[in-house]
């Protein structure tokens, strides 16, 4: 039975609005940066220490996407160089609550997963 309070989206259409979040969600970076942020504001450099791996141009892409979907807000204070702070923002928080529960998820099976790539790559 259809929850009746979600709006009429179908994310099985090709043309639904709900297929840019899903790929916004779907996203590693997105993902670990909405898990940082969580915590609390953060600067560019910072949150690029604490990502292992993203490069510059990814980061910055990541962000700018999430802020133009109202997940994150940027701030840019007037010092020398410029300082551009992120945060959170009540949307992105509702979201990093269920992602959180992922990465959970990701944590706690990651071995039964490299155990049934390693049996199928055994085949």
């Amino acid at each position: 039975m259809a929850d009746e309070s979600l709006p009429p989206w179908n994310p099985y259409d090709p043309d639904c609005p709900t297929r840019m979040m899903l790929d916004r969600i779907g996203d590693k970076w997105t993902v670990l940066v909405l898990g940082l942020l969580s915590a609390g504001p953060l600067r560019f450099n910072a949150l690029r220490r604490q990502v292992p791996g993203i490069s510059q141009k990814m980061l910055s892409q990541t962000l700018k996407d999430m802020e133009r979907d109202g997940l994150v807000d940027r701030s840019a204070f007037a010092t020398v160089p410029v300082t551009v702070e992120y945060t959170i923002t009540p949307l992105g928080q509702s979201l990093a609550a269920t992602v959180a529960q992922l990465v959970t998820w990701a944590t706690r099976h990651a071995d039964q997963v490299l155990a049934a790539r390693a049996r199928y790559q055994s085949r």
